[in-house]
Order: C-alpha cells, then sequence, then structure tokens
C-alpha cells in the first residue's frame, strides 16, 4: 500500500482530526477541516454492513487522510465481488474489533464520524451531513428537515418528509 491513505508520510499533510478503531489498534489522522460533503444513507448495503438503520459518513479526497498505526491490521471487504480481495470500492474494517473504519473509492474515502475526536461541538458540526440519501430504502422516518434523496444526492427525487413519529415496531417507512 503505497499511496494515500495508506502512505504514513504524505507532503504537505496537516493533521486536523485524530480517529480510530473501537479497540484503537488502527489510527488515523484528517487533513482537512471540513469534509467534501457529508451524507446519511439509508441503503441496504450500509444497513446490513454497519447493524443500524442509516450510515453517517464524510467524504474526503485520499490525500486528506493518513494512516498513523495499524495499517496492517486492515481487513476489506468488496461488496461487487462478494470478497475479502481488496479490490476498488471497497469497506475499510479493523482486524481485531471489526470496526468499520471506512469506505474506500478510486479516488475518495468516506470516513465515519463517529469515530474521530473532535474538540467540541462546533468541529463535530463541520461534519454534519448536507442531505439523506436512499431515503426511499429507510427503515424509520427522520425528521430533521434535511433533503432526502431517492437514491444519489442531486441524481435522483426528492422524497417528501413525514411528521415526527418514525418508524416504531413494525418499520413502517421501510423498504
Amino acid at each position: 500500500m503505497t499511496r494515500p491513505p495508506y502512505l504514513s508520510d504524505i507532503p504537505g499533510f496537516r493533521k486536523v482530526y485524530d480517529a480510530s478503531c473501537f479497540c484503537g489498534s488502527v489510527q488515523y489522522e484528517i487533513g482537512a477541516e471540513r469534509p467534501l460533503d457529508a451524507k446519511f444513507c439509508h441503503c441496504v448495503t450500509c444497513q446490513k454492513l454497519h447493524g443500524a438503520p442509516f450510515q453517517w459518513s464524510a467524504i474526503f479526497a485520499k490525500p486528506s487522510i493518513r494512516f498513523t498505526s495499524g495499517a496492517a491490521n486492515l481487513t476489506y471487504w468488496t461488496p461487487h465481488l462478494r470478497t475479502q480481495e481488496y479490490d476498488l470500492p471497497c469497506k475499510v474494517s479493523c482486524a481485531t474489533c471489526r470496526a468499520p473504519l471506512m469506505d474506500e473509492g478510486r479516488n475518495m474515502v468516506l470516513v465515519f464520524p463517529t469515530l474521530v475526536r473532535f474538540g467540541g461541538e462546533e468541529e463535530r458540526r463541520r461534519f454534519y451531513p448536507s442531505c439523506h440519501i436512499f431515503y426511499e430504502r429507510r427503515c424509520m422516518d427522520v425528521p430533521d428537515g434535511l433533503p432526502k434523496y431517492a437514491g444519489h444526492k442531486a441524481e435522483s427525487e426528492l422524497v417528501p418528509e413525514r411528521g415526527g413519529g418514525g418508524g416504531g415496531e413494525g418499520g413502517e417507512g421501510g423498504a
């Protein structure tokens, strides 16, 4: 692995945030104050891989991320091949605690802000999502006022937001 985010020495890199997996064996840094974008994703793949109703991800260019320790302790899942072979795009996790660390694409990485150590609320707000994607696949309603797209942002129709409450038992609003 001789390119970002696996390079620990990236010329001109300036750390802004630290992040790690649950057990701490994999550590990485973010060298940008803000992501290019951030989203809540409700696709079935994210639901299954994260064991949650949706995933919160922040998008960065690869040179904005660098592993500082534990890169040898990574494991990969390539959904389009249904294999652990490293082939982009893929999911990156810690081999010890199995915490999902990021989704790696060809030019970008999607990091999970819940793994980032923020210095306060102002820093955390920089990662706040701009929208929900694949909202038609949701398992619960999220009445937060953000735009909700049926598929990818700006490539699909908006889904009307329903009132409070949420999915509740029986999965109202689900797939």
